[in-house]
């Protein structure tokens, strides 16, 4: 974690000289971040009916933390800790090397 500390703090400071800013607080402008990007597809190879799917790493880019917000009729008929137990399901050898994840599910409203 102390590296990912390091590292966030040498990106800010190449960010704050280059002039970009900061979305949010959490991470400065860019492009989703490999984690990001694996994670979103086992996700939506999971989760096929989702109809939507956001993943970002709260960590600032480092992977330890997640954030997930993910629609899916998939959840339907399920209480929220079942839907996030699946969810857990589908990601539980990503979350051997996370510090921690934030799940938040929902099902489509039509």
């Amino acid at each position: 974690m102390l590296a990912c500390k390091r590292s966030l703090v040498a990106s800010a400071l190449r960010v704050l000289r280059s002039g970009q800013v900061a979305v949010s607080g959490q991470r400065w402008m860019s492009t989703q971040t490999d984690g990001e990007a694996r994670i979103a597809n086992i996700l939506k190879e999971k989760f096929p009916l989702a109809a939507s799917l956001k993943v970002v790493d709260i960590s600032g880019g480092c992977g330890a933390m997640y954030e997930i917000h993910i629609e899916s009729s998939e959840f339907k008929g399920k209480r929220t800790i079942q839907q996030h137990q699946l969810v857990n399901q589908a990601l539980k050898e990503e979350i051997q090397g996370m510090h921690g994840l934030r799940i938040f599910t929902d099902v489509p409203k039509h």
